[in-house]
């Protein structure tokens, strides 16, 4: 019986994938650097056939040819939400628009909000309308470019896309569902039929399945084009941080996963729907599970901006020297909101702010700023997690920022609170493995393949300055948007 288990991510720039056996081990990786195309201020987007497809193609044949047994089933995971309009046969009609990062729908966002009303969606859709929502892109997409909306007859994200050319099966996994607001109801795992039909007027819309269910078989056709085997199952997976959420195990109410990368992200899973107009409400990626979930719009970019203009000094250096800079930073509080910010704020004419700076601060100092200003936003998430009746109790951290121990310490220290380390962090695509293996019964819906190394624990002695570093924070967004936003609008 064939037994590995084949997961492929296609991420924001690059695409990885791996090959694993039933109980986890790995037996291949492999990776694919990718642009994100951003052609012009607001707009982020993917050419699905360059990007998705053929860096999928590319992975499965270099993976392919490392297996030492047959493929038991595939699974993608993939960036989301994000709208690829396609028509009858499946052809992408345009370039992907991408998740919330992609802020072309402002105006729909507001007229829709009110159209529906903030208490109605939160309600039945779990979130407010934001960047991250799928409804507002169709919307857009149909008022400004008819041409393509005449001819889209699906829609596509990451993973779907590639289902589709996998199987021919026109379908969308119930967690990516319902980040598609205001189209599907939380409660009730179903498309809102009528304002679906306001909203995307005769678009048909896909089969729902959960993550690890099978979709379909593996077709001739993409059998050459991949080298899969005709017939193997295929999962149809999910948005990539659901899926490295599955690869640490975070899948009991109660886990919480901080994914430390270019955004910081933050899934907590659930038994009941909560929600909160700071926050996404979604469902999990088990059946009957549900989440909340955040994300900033910077954590790791901050660093790498501060990194590019200090001449790309390696972040070695830079870590060491915001190591030697004490706790708070000799009274420095950044805003992170560099990009704009998703949650807890929404607002993308939000700008970044250095508050406190004297000719006495050196780089270090700003280093470990913009450390602790991601800290002082996942403390305002966590805040608001709790407002809505979660908050979690066991914080598990992923993500490139988890090495070096830097940065977790001052997250658990702001934050107060421990965070497990798991022994490696595969990423998405061994999240899609698991599910993979779900999927055909080689794994149990509770499987969970990972380990934790250590614990991160809070230093009490640094809890006094953060407080007070914390409340600064809190206020110095209010103070200061209007100017912001003036600002913004003349950056456009």
């Amino acid at each position: 019986m064939s037994e590995l288990l084949l997961g492929v991510d296609i991420g924001t720039s690059s695409s990885k994938g791996v090959l694993s056996r039933p109980d986890g081990e790995l037996v291949a990786a492999a990776e694919r650097p990718h642009e994100l195309s951003l052609p012009r201020p607001g707009w982020a987007e993917h050419d699905a056939e360059e990007v998705w497809w053929e860096d999928f193609v590319s992975i499965c044949r270099e993976l392919l040819e490392q297996a030492d047994d047959g493929v038991a089933a595939v699974c993608t995971s993939g960036i989301g939400a994000c709208l690829l309009p396609a028509d009858d046969a499946g052809n992408p009609l345009r370039p992907a628009i991408l998740y919330g990062i992609d802020t072309r729908a402002e105006r729909e966002i507001e007229e829709l909000n009110e159209r529906y009303g903030e208490e109605k969606l939160l309600e039945r859709c779990g979130s407010v309308l934001t960047t991250q929502a799928v409804g507002p892109k169709l919307l857009w997409l149909r008022r400004n470019e008819p041409e393509v909306w005449e001819k889209t007859r699906k829609f596509f994200m990451a993973n779907s896309f590639i289902a589709w050319r996998l199987t021919g099966e026109y379908v969308l996994d119930h967690h990516s569902a319902s980040q598609s607001d205001p189209l599907y109801d939380v409660h009730e795992y179903r498309w809102i039929e009528d304002w679906a039909e306001e909203i995307a007027p005769g678009l048909p819309l896909p089969r729902l399945l959960w993550p690890a269910e099978v979709v379909g078989e593996v077709t001739r056709e993409a059998s050459e084009a991949t080298g899969i085997p005709t017939g193997t199952p295929v999962a149809a997976g999910t948005i990539d941080a659901w899926s490295e959420g599955a690869s640490v195990g975070v899948q009991d109410p109660g886990d919480l996963m901080l994914m430390y990368g270019t955004t910081m992200f933050i899934i907590e899973v659930l038994r009941e729907p909560l929600s909160h107009p700071g926050l996404w409400g979604t469902t999990g990626i088990l059946p009957d599970t549900h989440n909340l979930a955040a994300g900033m719009a910077t954590s790791g970019a901050l660093t790498g901006w501060l990194k590019k203009i200090s001449g790309d000094l390696p972040y070695e250096k830079l870590t060491e020297e915001a190591a030697s800079a004490p706790p708070g930073s000799d009274a420095l509080v950044v805003l992170p909101y560099f990009a704009g910010e998703r949650t807890p704020i929404f607002d993308p004419r939000a700008r970044g702010l250095i508050s406190g700076l004297t000719l006495s601060h050196g780089r270090g100092h700003l280093y470990r700023a913009m450390l602790e200003a991601t800290a002082y936003g996942v403390r305002h998430i966590f805040e608001y997690m709790r407002d809505a009746g979660g908050g979690g109790e066991r914080l598990v951290a992923v993500g490139g920022g988890t090495k070096g121990g830097l940065w977790t310490q001052i997250v658990s220290d702001v934050t107060g609170r421990p965070q497990d380390l798991p022994e490696q962090t595969i990423g998405a695509a061994y999240g899609d493995a698991l599910l993979a293996a779900r999927s055909v019964g080689l794994a149990e819906p509770d499987t969970d393949w990972s380990t934790i190394s250590e614990t991160v624990e809070p230093k009490q002695e640094n809890r006094e300055i953060y407080d007070e570093l914390y409340g600064i924070y809190r206020e110095l967004y209010p103070a200061t948007r209007e100017q912001m936003h003036y600002l913004a609008d003349l950056q456009r």
